[in-house]
């Protein structure tokens, strides 16, 4: 069950001045799934985005780079679940280019101007015919107000759709962000198995759409970790159709630049920890923050290695206070010259470690009254410096062997 999650109000749901969204059932793996969307920009719209650094990438994470060095402008981004696209050679390419040939047909603009997105199964070869023959219904659906639908349509092993939406005021205008993502394994720092679009009416120069899209993965979907796999299609996208009518934002740094990027960030850190939420089997969410670091790189060495660990990960889901996990993740996480006898650990408000050594006053029964509660915050102190960091993830539970184990049933 997920945590503390449900799905989306279709009302809380902003439309995007500029954006359309059409869901179609194309059969691409079951029959009668929504599992095909299109979503259309008003000309002149601008695209930025990040993607996996997994070298065994998706054929469409390589169309979408590919479509993206040639420029921000962009008209349509298509999108299927059920197959990955990955691992499928040239011939993954070739299909994913026709769709795109097929949808540039259908809205008479260039291939080029479109983004291909799949997530799936991998090493499986994308029924391109279904899909392009799917590109019409999506069409005739598509509707600014189709946000919470094309959420939904994104998902695989996912029990919930996942969306957030923000309005903020700039320069007198209202700007709108709205964002949908997917997923729920496969999922460790530099993306996950994980799609996500977000959009925005505001005015702003393209070429700090990339600027803007990496400092906002960097702070959401790239702090999250649910298994330690990274996936071959992982992408986030920003979108800027520049039509809420504010001046043009020209410095990320200025009151409108920072306006923006807290409200993209917010939208995006929604969307990340919803992601953590449904983690496959998970039953807690558990927030790791590692304070007084040299560096922030240290900080997440630290949190990445307490979050990583299935050893911390399968004691959180069994509520076991056998917090000695955590100091040896934190020992081993490659900061050479950690100091032990300097580390602080808390449960919540529980001071479990004091100086590297467990606290007199410590008593295992307050450990796991914190460990049962659905939502954890694992601190701990490195007292070397001043940086900070912190990532989500979630426990490991026996249902997470299961659905993996059933995936392609």
């Amino acid at each position: 069950m997920p945590v503390n999650l449900s799905a989306p109000n279709p009302q809380d749901l902003h439309p995007v001045a500029g954006v359309q969204l059409g869901i179609a059932m194309a059969g691409v793996r079951k029959a009668n799934r929504r599992d095909l969307t299109v979503i259309t920009l008003a000309p002149g719209s601008s695209v930025a985005g990040v993607f996996t650094k997994n070298r065994f990438c998706a054929a469409p994470v390589q169309i979408c780079r590919e479509h993206l060095a040639a420029g921000p402008a962009k008209r349509a981004i298509v999108i299927n679940t059920g197959n990955a696209n990955a691992g499928t050679g040239d011939d993954g390419l070739v299909r994913a280019r026709s769709v795109c040939l097929a949808l540039a047909k259908a809205l008479e603009i260039a291939p080029e101007e479109i983004l291909p997105f799949s997530t799936g199964v991998i090493m499986e070869t994308l029924p391109s015919d279904r899909i392009q023959a799917g590109l019409p219904a999506a069409l005739a659906d598509a509707r600014a107000d189709n946000w919470a639908v094309a959420a939904e349509a994104i998902m695989t092993t996912d029990t919930l759709p996942k969306a957030a939406s923000r309005q903020v005021t700039i320069g007198g205008r209202t700007v709108t962000v709205t964002g949908i993502s997917k997923g729920a394994g496969m999922i460790r720092p530099n993306m996950a198995t994980m799609l996500g679009f977000v959009a925005t009416d505001a005015a702003i120069d393209p070429a700090l759409l990339q600027p803007l899209v990496t400092e906002a993965a960097n702070l959401s979907f790239n702090r999250i970790t649910i298994d330690g796999d990274t996936s071959t299609n992982d992408s986030f996208v920003l979108i800027a159709t520049h039509q809420a009518g504010n001046d043009t934002i020209t410095a990320l740094d200025s009151a409108e630049g920072r306006a923006l990027r807290d409200a993209v960030v917010a939208v995006s850190q929604q969307l990340a920890q919803a992601i953590v939420r449904d983690g496959e089997g998970a039953t807690k969410f558990i927030a790791v923050t590692i304070e007084g670091g040299r560096t922030e790189a240290e900080c997440l060495q630290a949190a990445y290695a307490i979050a990583h660990s299935p050893l911390v990960k399968t004691a959180f889901f069994a509520s076991d206070p056998n917090l000695g996990r955590i100091l040896a993740a934190v020992g081993y996480a490659g900061i050479d010259d950690l100091d032990q006898t300097l580390i602080d650990l808390h449960l919540d408000d529980v001071h479990v470690v004091h100086q590297g050594g467990r606290r007199p006053e410590y008593r295992e029964e307050d450990g796991q009254r914190v460990m049962k509660q659905a939502e954890i915050t694992i601190r701990v102190g490195l007292n070397r410096g001043d940086a900070q960091a912190t990532v989500w993830t979630c426990d490991l539970s026996h249902d997470y062997v299961t659905i993996n184990a059933d995936y392609r049933s």
